[in-house]
């Protein structure tokens, strides 16, 4: 299913500013866009790359040479984005070479033994926490298990990283921070999951992510979501055990917010 065929596959590598605010600062969070994937939302933004797995093969040496380019630009970390079915690849490569900064940017659909070989090798966690529904996950992702697996998965993240640590000028140096993306029509879905997170994890850090943008191949979920639907999760969240919530304009909903695959 994640196409994966041995070789470091790549669709872009470059700064990024559309991540949480401490995550891409203002010089960019160095991204690592990997091709292929472990899950199959039918929503995805990333589709052409993640099911088509349109990219750049790299060795080792060429995608450590690429990371140290980015850390020249001056970058506030070494971020891979959707890293999960390259796991194994990933920590040979970390044990060559350690960015000062690393981010694993992952849907959580990670099994938590495979997380441990990164202990030590990871500062920053983004899993998303993208299902409380086991038969929404089925329908939208293929992926009826999702909710046990990345309950777990983010157990082990927070076991390797168990308290976020912010430099004096407010940059993630090390920590967790659980993303939740609110599909519109769906939002039973989204205060259980923020429920689930508040009892498992209680004082964590969530991000409410508003930027579900609708495909054409996608007749299941046909709009961007409402106003009154975020308002609705938000308040939710406000009202439980996290420490800090992180929101998102209504207008991050857009295409132009889509990276140009350009490997």
């Amino acid at each position: 299913m994640c196409k994966k065929d041995g070789f470091l596959r790549v669709a872009r590598i470059g700064q990024h500013f559309y991540e949480e605010p401490p995550v891409s600062g203002t010089l960019g969070s160095g991204t690592v866009f990997f091709c292929g994937c472990n899950m199959r939302c039918s929503f995805c933004q990333n589709k052409e790359i993640s099911a088509d797995y349109r990219g750049t093969a790299f060795t080792q040496d060429e995608l450590i040479s690429e990371i140290k380019r980015l850390e020249s630009e001056g970058v506030h970390n070494i971020n891979f984005v959707t890293p999960s079915h390259l796991i194994g690849e990933l920590r040979a490569l970390l044990l060559l070479y350690r960015p000062k900064t690393t981010v694993y940017n992952t849907s959580a659909y990670d099994g938590a033994e495979g997380l441990k070989g990164l202990d030590g090798l990871i500062d920053i966690y983004l899993p998303d926490y993208k299902y409380s529904d086991a038969s929404l996950s089925l329908k939208l992702s293929q992926k009826r298990d999702y909710p046990s697996v990345a309950l777990n998965a983010i157990a082990e993240m927070f076991k390797q990283q168990p308290k976020n640590v912010y430099s004096d000028t407010g940059l993630l140096k090390k920590g967790v921070i659980i993303r939740h993306l609110i599909l519109p029509g769906y939002l039973e879905n989204s205060v259980n999951a923020l429920k689930i997170l508040s009892d498992n994890f209680t004082g964590c850090e969530v991000s409410l992510l508003s930027q579900f943008t609708p495909r054409a191949d996608c007749p299941e979920l046909p709009r961007t979501l409402k106003p009154i639907e975020y308002k609705t999760v938000y308040l939710t969240a406000m009202k439980l055990n996290f420490s800090k919530i992180y929101t998102q304009e209504l207008s991050s909903a857009s295409p132009e917010f889509i990276p140009v695959w350009d490997l």
